[in-house]
Parts: structure tokens; C-alpha cells; sequence
């Protein structure tokens, strides 16, 4: 399911103006204004949605939730704060149909990546809806009750995600990494990254089958699941398989700690 990570300017250019359907909304077309009116904008929309079509999210600077329910269609909604409304044109909202599914844009042009133009994104989804990528320079992303299949990555800022289940990747750069009350479930995986910032999963109970791959270069590893250990020198590198071995859970840091625990 992965996605080319070099789709947005931030990741080395995504061609995201096409021929199909395309929605643009600048100040003009919002909705009602917050925080101080001449600087501040919400927009939202309701979009049609069936099993099948991915959903694609990218953003320059943003706070994203991302949430799934039993709803059928997809809620969005987009507040933009920048210090002048001029600004608010330099990243506009952009919602596109393509041949490969729903992209949901909020990107500034010419590859800036001004700070003080900040998004606040909230997606109600399905929870059976495929999030085929989520991509977001800097912010917060949280992720909540997602089953089919989500894949993120965040140069810098934490993710916290609940209720995962199916095919999970989530990375980031700079920021700690949390998985609470999730699952490993036949046909899925789970690949966590992190480079610099403690990864951390907490499972609702053993899981019955996995295989367990982790290592950090410069940290430590700690488990409620027994795990084989190679440690004394160089890398912490850790893993276990729980009865049939499958799905797999690798969970990967260059610089932070590990850690795993599991209710009994």
C-alpha cells in the first residue's frame, strides 16, 4: 500500500493540479471566520465517499486528527491562521478528485515552510476507509479508530494513534511516537519509525499472534512480551514470535527508547 514519500514539495514535488474535479478555497469562499478576522478562516465540507476510493492527506504546517467512525461519508474541516489575510491565499485548501482517490491538500507554494502559516485539520472518516498516505512536514497528528489501512509521515512533531487495526505505518522524523488499544490482525502489519523520540506501544492484551522485530541504535528496550535479546554490544536489538509468527510488528529508532507493554 505504500506510497511514493516524495509526493508533496515538502517530499520532492507531487504534481497536485489536474485535470479532474479541483475545489480551491481561499478566504473569499470560507466559512465563518476565528480567532481574529482579518488573519483566520474555517472551512468545511462534506464529501461523498464508498468502500475503494484511498484517501490522500497532505499539509505543510498542521495539527491533523484524523478519526473514524460508523458514518459513510467523510467530514473535513480546515482552520487556517496566518498573520495577514494575504497570507492565507500562499496555502490554499485544495480538494481533489483523481484516478487514484481523495486528496485533501494544505500546502504553502514554492516549497516555503513558514511556521506562522498553520493549519488545524480534522477528518471524520469511516473507519474502513484507507488512508493510502498522510503526509505533514510539521504538527501534531493524532489518529483514532482507523481498521483498513493508514500510512504517515511527519518530519517533525509526535503522533498518537488509537484503535488501529489492518495495515499501520507511521513515522516521523523529530517527536514521539505513541500506539495505544491497538491491533495486530490477520493480513496487516504495523511499521513504526522513529529517528529521535521514544516509541512506545501499549497493546489492551497479549497479542496471539505476531512476530516482534525492534531495534534502536542508541537507546533502550523494554517489554511486558518476553523477548530475545541482543544488546551487550553496538545496537539494541530485540524479538519474539508469538505462535503462528504473523502478522509482523518492526518497530525501528535511531536515537530513543522502546518500549512495549501489554495488559494482562
Amino acid at each position: 500500500m505504500g506510497p511514493n514519500r516524495h509526493q508533496t514539495p515538502q517530499f520532492q514535488g507531487i504534481r497536485w493540479i489536474s485535470t479532474t474535479l479541483i475545489l480551491i478555497v481561499a478566504l473569499g469562499g470560507a466559512g465563518p471566520a476565528t480567532g481574529n478576522a482579518d488573519s483566520s478562516d474555517r472551512i468545511t465540507r462534506t464529501l461523498s465517499w464508498h468502500a475503494g476510493v484511498q484517501i490522500w492527506l497532505e499539509a505543510t504546517i498542521a495539527d491533523l486528527t484524523v478519526t473514524g467512525s460508523d458514518r459513510s461519508d467523510i467530514g473535513v474541516e480546515v482552520v487556517r491562521d496566518a498573520p495577514l489575510p494575504s497570507d492565507l491565499a500562499k496555502y490554499p485548501v485544495v480538494i481533489e478528485e483523481r484516478s487514484d482517490g481523495l486528496h485533501i491538500v494544505n500546502i504553502q507554494g514554492a516549497d516555503e515552510r513558514d511556521p506562522k502559516l498553520k493549519a488545524a485539520m480534522t477528518i471524520n472518516a469511516p473507519a474502513n476507509a484507507a488512508f493510502a498516505a498522510i503526509r505533514v512536514f510539521e504538527g501534531r497528528v493524532t489518529l483514532t479508530n482507523l481498521r483498513d489501512a493508514c500510512d504517515v509521515d511527519l518530519r517533525r512533531g509526535p503522533i498518537q494513534a488509537h484503535r488501529l487495526a489492518g495495515r499501520i505505518r507511521l513515522e516521523t522524523g523529530i517527536g514521539n511516537l505513541s500506539v495505544d488499544d491497538s491491533e495486530l490482525t490477520p493480513g496487516g502489519m504495523m511499521r513504526l519509525r522513529v529517528f529521535n523520540g521514544l516509541l512506545q506501544v501499549r497493546f489492551p492484551r497479549r497479542p496471539g499472534n505476531a512476530r516482534i522485530l525492534a531495534v534502536t541504535l542508541n537507546g533502550t528496550i523494554t517489554s511486558d512480551l518476553p523477548l530475545t535479546r541482543a544488546d551487550k554490544f553496538g545496537p539494541r536489538f530485540a524479538e519474539a514470535t508469538i505462535g503462528s509468527g504473523d502478522p509482523v510488528m518492526s518497530l525501528d529508532v535511531v536515537k530513543g527508547d522502546i518500549k512495549i507493554t501489554a495488559a494482562r
